[in-house]
């Protein structure tokens, strides 16, 4: 396959222990994290050495004091959630280096003493850790999505000139990755990502105009931050998936298909040339695939980690049907986005929408009604073509336009009215 980087294997695996750097630590991916993480303490075979939050500095602080870690970051400087706040929740004989920022998150991404990045930012705030780490070579086991829908071109090219190696953390990717892993381009074609459908799959159209935060909130499977939650039941989290993969294995979007699985047993699959197909099995617990990147190309044991093993006759029966596009149209949304060039344009209008929904702001029928507005409004594309000259500047400007595109697209969502 043309995967997004090199793909190690037993003879050039990172070394154990591994020097992580996780960033989004108080999420729910971080704290999930550090779930696994915690059952391998004593095995040596991992170091924290960088925690970065955004705001939530008490959870932060706690997580700092467990861990001990030379290096920490939050997102504000000053301020309730910043630095000094942050310092004064840890105990007098801890002192670490804190940071704040997004430069701050680059900073930890990259440091001499860290093997391994997780990225785990929600949404477009975890770019600019995952770049910076791709760029200094790291091995980035990678949970923010956007940094791929965002930037996936830029973070290609910068994993052929650093050697840096993304593991995908993201459920539907890492069953897709191993399910890849060691076949042929030729061998591959068609990949399939596996939806939940959300909490309101079997709803009708009146019923959508109703639904209110708390109702969205309620997602029948997964234990997920509030963003996400809202992107699964809309299915913008399935449509930015769809770009994720195209970036990570270099597909064409019409090779890439979505199919409603309400168990959320079968992560995704792979079709083969020959007809077949190969799924990944397992209980809907992101520690599985968590696990399974930090480890690369080991498996840890699920009895240490904690993950009970998939009861196939337990699980009863497993259900297949096609998504809706009439009622949940930001999936065919997403696909437009990319094939136009405007992926940052959806990125920052989603983000908007979900936080004005959660706000009461606007009602859940009006976030694709928004997403779409902005789209046909875009027409900005990015360039992220690399030379062969000084590598830091290059990045710098692809940022930069990236992050222009973003603040003048959320600036027209914030004003947009139904």
């Amino acid at each position: 396959m043309k995967y997004i980087s090199s793909i190690p294997g037993e003879k050039d695996a990172l070394p154990f222990p591994r020097r992580l750097a996780l960033m989004g630590c108080t999420g729910s991916i971080g704290t999930s994290t550090l779930r696994v993480l915690e059952a391998w303490k004593d095995s040596g075979r991992f170091t924290v050495t960088a925690l970065a939050a955004g705001r939530n500095i008490a959870l932060l602080a706690l997580q700092a004091e467990a861990w001990r870690p030379p290096y920490l970051a939050v997102l504000e400087k000053d301020g309730p959630h910043g630095v000094d706040a942050l310092r004064a929740l840890l105990p007098s004989s801890y002192r670490p280096e804190i940071v704040a920022g997004p430069e701050g998150y680059a900073h930890l991404a990259a440091l001499d003493d860290v093997d391994m990045v997780l990225s785990a930012q929600v949404g477009a705030a975890g770019l600019r850790a995952t770049v910076a780490a791709t760029a200094a070579g790291k091995t980035v086991c990678l949970a923010n999505k956007e940094s791929l829908v965002l930037a996936g071109e830029l973070i290609r090219n910068l994993c052929r000139r650093t050697g840096a190696v993304i593991l995908p953390v993201d459920s539907e990717h890492c069953a897709l990755f191993e399910g890849m892993v060691g076949r042929k381009e030729s061998d591959i074609a068609r990949l399939v990502l596996t939806a939940s459908g959300g909490p309101f799959r079997t709803k009708d159209a009146a019923y959508l105009k109703t639904v209110r935060p708390q109702d969205a909130l309620r997602h029948p499977n997964w234990s997920m931050g509030a963003k996400i939650t809202i992107d699964s039941a809309t299915l913008m989290n399935k449509g930015l998936e769809v770009i994720e993969a195209c970036h990570l294995y270099q597909m064409d979007v019409r090779d890439v298909t979505v199919v409603v699985h309400p168990q959320s047993i079968v992560h995704s699959l792979v079709e083969l040339s020959d007809g077949s197909m190969m799924g990944h099995f397992a209980v809907p617990d992101m520690r599985v695939p968590i696990a399974a990147c930090l480890s690369w190309p080991y498996l840890l044991d699920g009895r240490v980690t904690g993950v009970r093993p998939l009861d196939l006759a337990k699980a009863g029966t497993l259900t297949f049907e096609e998504p809706r596009p009439d009622l949940f149209p930001c999936l065919d949304l997403a696909r437009r986005a990319l094939a136009e060039g405007h992926a940052v344009e959806l990125n920052a209008a989603n983000e908007v929408a979900v936080a004005r929904f959660l706000a009461g702001n606007i009602g859940f029928t009006d976030i694709p009604a928004l997403v779409r507005d902005m789209l046909d409004g875009a027409t900005d594309l990015q360039d992220f073509h690399l030379t062969e000259g000084d590598l830091a500047p290059q990045v710098a400007r692809a940022l930069a336009s990236v992050e222009e595109t973003d603040a003048s697209t959320r600036q027209k969502a914030e004003a947009w009215r139904a």
